[in-house]
C-alpha cells in the first residue's frame, strides 16, 4: 500500500502539505483499532496545535559499510496541516480506492459507532476524498 500510495503522490502531488496515516485491510471490515493511540494523538495534534518530529538516526557501526538504507532528507520538521486516516479494503483483481478520512472524522466515525469496526460503506460516508489508483 505505501509503495502504491507513494507512487500516487508523487505523480499527483496535494496543493498543501497533508499528513497520512495508512491502513490495509483484505477483510470486509478495519478495525477502529488499527489506529494506535499513538498515532490518533499525533494526528490530533498536527490538525490542531502542530507536531514537531525528529527523524531517528540510522544505527552506525565502526567498520560497517552500511548500503541498505537511504540518507534521510534532514533532522527534523515541524508540521502542522491536514491529517488524515487513508484505508484501503483490498480487493483482488479490483480497483485501488483509497478513503481518505480526516482525523477528527474518524474520531466521530468510531464514536458514532455501535461496532469494533467499520465497513467500506461506512468509511465512504465519512472519507472526504475517495484516490482511485490505477
Amino acid at each position: 500500500m505505501k509503495t502504491i500510495f507513494g507512487k500516487h503522490l508523487a505523480e499527483n502531488p496535494p496543493e498543501k502539505t497533508v499528513a497520512y496515516e495508512l491502513k490495509f485491510t483484505s477483510k470486509k471490515s478495519i478495525w477502529f483499532d488499527a489506529l494506535k493511540e499513538h498515532q490518533r494523538e499525533a494526528l490530533k495534534k498536527v490538525e490542531s496545535v502542530g507536531l514537531y518530529h525528529k527523524i531517528t538516526d540510522q544505527p552506525v557501526f565502526y567498520g560497517k559499510q552500511t548500503r541498505f538504507h537511504t540518507k534521510k532528507p534532514f533532522d527534523c520538521f515541524f508540521l502542522k496541516c491536514r491529517a488524515y486516516v487513508v484505508v484501503w479494503f483490498y480487493e483482488p483483481r479490483q480497483p485501488k480506492t483509497f478513503y481518505a478520512i480526516r482525523i477528527n472524522d474518524f474520531l466521530e466515525m468510531e464514536s458514532a459507532s455501535k461496532r469494533k469496526s467499520f465497513t467500506e460503506d461506512i468509511a465512504r460516508q465519512y472519507s472526504s476524498e475517495l484516490i482511485q489508483v490505477s
